[in-house]
């Protein structure tokens, strides 16, 4: 066996997962609905934010509106979320929760409520070379 050698290579097509609930199916309005409630039982403010560019290092998404903080009925969440889903329909949507408990604005949940209709995939590529070595390649698919 030469150096470098390929001795196995698998290649898989991954879903773009994000924050709470990213390796469950998607959330349908009854459930996000459920989870705003929550967020809101523990005072934390909710926000909706929406990108065309998931990529796992762009966490600035815009912000759809501002964050709601003096909501106590998850029905405010709903109503700006379908806006936004109405507005930016091919676009990812996700439900940020923000305390302030301590002064700060810390993110406590946050997760996809909108994909498009077609979204990218990642294609990655991992190859098992000499030894235990293993290298990793990765390339987003349309």
């Amino acid at each position: 066996m030469g150096r470098g050698e390929t001795i196995f290579m698998e290649t898989t097509l991954m879903r773009i997962t994000q924050g709470c609930f990213s390796f469950l199916p998607d959330l349908d309005d009854t459930q996000i609905s459920a989870q705003v409630e929550y967020c809101l039982r523990n005072d934390w403010a909710v926000g909706v934010e929406f990108t065309d560019d998931p990529h796992p290092r762009n966490t600035y998404w815009e912000m759809w509106g501002n964050p709601m903080f003096d909501l106590r009925d998850a029905k405010g969440v709903m109503i700006e979320l379908d806006a936004c889903r109405k507005a930016h329909p091919e676009s990812y949507i996700r439900l940020v929760a923000f305390d302030s408990t301590r002064g700060w604005e810390t993110v406590r949940m946050s997760f996809i409520v909108n994909r498009p209709e077609v979204e990218p995939k990642i294609e990655m590529t991992r190859t098992d070379v000499r030894g235990r070595s293993q290298s990793y390649g990765w390339q987003v698919r349309r």
